[in-house]
């Protein structure tokens, strides 16, 4: 009985001490063409691949950075910085804007029909078009 006791608040404190993370969902602007978007597509774009849109990228110290870079690139967020860095350096691209948080993803999203970014699930609103979910 003891044994079970233990185990029962052991798994209470592992649970408790995983971060729940919110529902990563890629937008763009309402007017945008694109109805949806793969993994790969949006990938593309965050990671210098393709310049038809224009990503809108949140603080590094975000952890939907971290988690949106890894759920979709499959790399982490210093790896992406430095595959940017190395394009910015070679003059094929300039760094993506970076914006303080969600919000302000959506309002840039909202104000550019070329832009795309990264947000909460729970801060979409009619101003901007989910074309993708994480994993």
């Amino acid at each position: 009985m003891k044994n079970a006791m233990t185990m029962a608040v052991a798994a209470l404190a592992l649970s408790a001490s995983i971060p729940a993370f919110a529902e990563v969902v890629v937008v763009v602007n309402p007017k945008a063409a694109e109805a949806s978007m793969s993994k790969d597509q949006v990938a593309q774009f965050f990671l210098g691949k393709s310049s038809s849109m224009t990503p809108i990228d949140q603080p590094e110290d975000a952890a939907i950075r971290g988690e949106f870079y890894k759920k979709v690139t499959d790399k982490d967020a210093s790896q992406a910085k430095a595959l940017w860095s190395k394009l910015v350096f070679t003059g094929k691209a300039t760094m993506p804007a970076q914006v303080a948080n969600s919000a302000a993803v959506k309002a840039a999203v909202a104000g550019n029909p070329k832009a795309i970014g990264y947000m909460e699930k729970s801060a979409v609103d009619s101003t901007v078009k989910v074309v993708f979910t994480a994993p």
